[in-house]
Formats: structure tokens, sequence, C-alpha cells
């Protein structure tokens, strides 16, 4: 891989990040870690309650509908909605009738790969995925949907079925910030495959990733024709743009391989952001053929505005 570092910029450099604290004993947890939570709850709660009051639920409304019963037809109705198989049993025309769904699911998939343990500015990247996570599940239960959680590397690492209530949340951004995952590398193809199996009826499923991954959009087609999925693209901006910052030791977080690379160079930087700007455009062309729309959240900016904007948005197609 980094034999072809200068010809060819093909994977996602960063600087090795310092070991953490992290426990997988759900008993022993800090009182840092404590402060941790207590403040993105805080934060988000105030966020959901003050800044996106029913922005959630004018995106989602009418997102969940059950059948309810069939009637006769009657002029005006929609005959996309004819049921043709009473209506030929009853040699007269029937329509559906269906009610709206007041209870959504929400099902959070979330990146705990070796990249998200990486952070250049205020927060590494698995710290960014709990908060947006957070903002979500409050959202969530402020409406009183419920919300489950999978949690992914290159394996399914932990799954928490969809419940309500807070302490239920504090149990779901806990599980994010304070997972130690056995995988390192990434495979979105299995959180979406699990979606699948374990989620039977449609949902709001949020893919909270990085997405330094490859081969899965046929299994992201797949979800997407059962699930309302939104991919939330996780970006740090040293991602996106190497610094001028001398001769630096580089590592691949997810396969260890290391290199130095002279940063100064800038015909080296140049083809760096050129290389992620191509990515990027790909990426949202792939997202964009699936069906799938995308929240691209910079750990360097807003949290909160993109999300906003993108409920903003899905009210608009309702």
């Amino acid at each position: 891989m980094f034999a072809n570092l200068f010809e060819k910029i093909s994977a996602p450099f960063r600087p090795a990040p310092p070991p953490t604290p992290h426990s997988r004993d759900a008993l022993e947890i800090s009182s840092e870690l404590i402060r941790k939570i207590r403040d993105i709850q805080v934060k988000t709660n105030h966020l959901v309650n003050h800044m996106m009051a029913g922005e959630y639920v004018s995106a989602f409304k009418g997102h969940g509908m059950e059948f309810n019963e069939v009637r006769e037809y009657q002029p005006g109705d929609d005959i996309r909605r004819i049921d043709w198989n009473v209506t030929a049993r009853l040699d007269h025309p029937f329509i559906k009738e269906y009610r709206e769904e007041r209870e959504l699911t929400v099902m959070l998939m979330v990146d705990v790969s070796g990249s998200g343990g990486f952070g250049s500015h205020y927060a590494f990247k698995n710290e960014v995925a709990a908060e947006v996570a957070s903002i979500l599940a409050f959202a969530a239960i402020k409406n009183n949907d419920k919300v489950g959680l999978i949690v992914f590397s290159d394996q399914i690492e932990h799954f928490i079925r969809p419940q309500k209530g807070r302490a239920h949340i504090w149990n779901v951004i806990r599980t994010i910030l304070t997972f130690e995952p056995e995988g390192h590398r990434t495979n979105l193809n299995l959180p979406l495959e699990y979606l699948l199996r374990v989620q039977k009826r449609k949902s709001i499923a949020f893919l909270i990733s990085d997405f330094q991954a490859e081969d899965y959009m046929d299994r992201l087609r797949r979800a997407r024709k059962k699930h309302d999925l939104v991919a939330i693209h996780i970006l740090d901006p040293r991602e996106v743009e190497l610094p001028d910052a001398g001769l630096v030791h580089l590592e691949d977080a997810e396969t260890g391989e290391a290199v130095w690379v002279d940063t100064s160079d800038p015909d080296l930087r140049k083809r760096y952001a050129g290389e992620k700007e191509r990515e990027g455009r790909e990426l949202q062309a792939a997202l964009r053929s699936a069906g799938v729309d995308r929240i691209e959240i910079r750990s360097d900016r807003s949290l909160v505005n993109p999300i906003i904007q993108f409920f903003k948005m899905r009210e608009k197609k309702h």
C-alpha cells in the first residue's frame, strides 16, 4: 500500500491515535466517562428541544403505514390502492385502507472500526459518531419512538434491541463511547445484512461511518428497499487535506501499516486532496443512485446544522 503512496494516494493515512482507556466492562465506568455521557445528554437534549423541535417529526411523518381494512371503491379514490384479490372475489372494486403508524423504530448502525479512533481537532471520530447518534436518539424518544443499535467493524460487535426511554438512550450512548471492538477494519455489508435479519418491519436506519470500505452497494440497495436508509458520513479535516507539517509518521488505523511522509511537498498535498475530492464525489453519486440520502458530518464543524438541513430537506419531500 505504502509503495504506491507517491504515485497514487489510495488509502486514508492518519497519525496513530494515542491509546484510550476504553473498557468493555459496563460495571466499571469512570467518572470522566459519566461526565462525558452527561455532557452529551445535556447538550443533545437541549439541541433537540430548542433547535430541532418538530423537524424530526416533519421529516419522517407518514413514514410508517400499516394496513387497516378494505372498503368499497368510491369515485376519486386512488386506483393504485385497489385490492385486486378482494375485487376479483366479490366482483366489485375494493381498495386498501392504511393508517399511519404513530410509533417508529430508529436503528443506529455505528462503525467502531480502527479509523474511528482518529481525531485532529476537538474529538475523535467515534466521539463525533456518539454525539450524532445521541442527537438522533433524543429526537426519536421525544417523539416516543424506539431506538436500536448495531455496533460493527469487520464483524457484528454488539446489538441492542429497539426500546424506548432515557435509561435506554444512556445505555446506547455509553456503548458507542466505550465499546472496544475485536475487529479493526470496516465491512459495511455486515450491518446491512444484520439489519435485514433482525428488523422485519420498516425502520428509519442511520448508517454512521467514515465509509472506508468497498463492495457494499448491492446490500445497501437491498436494505434501502426495506428500510428508510440514511448514510451519515463522518469526516475529519485531515482526511480531506494534508497539512504542511513537515516529515510526519503516518499509520493506517485499520491495517497498522506505517510510513514517513514529507507533507511539506506541495505536489503530494495537492494529489492527496484531489484523490479525496474524487472519492467524495464517487461516494455521493453511488449513494444517490441507490436512493440513499447522505449527511456529511465534519469533526471541525457544527454537527447539528447538517442534520437540521437534512430534516428540512426531507420535510419538503413529503
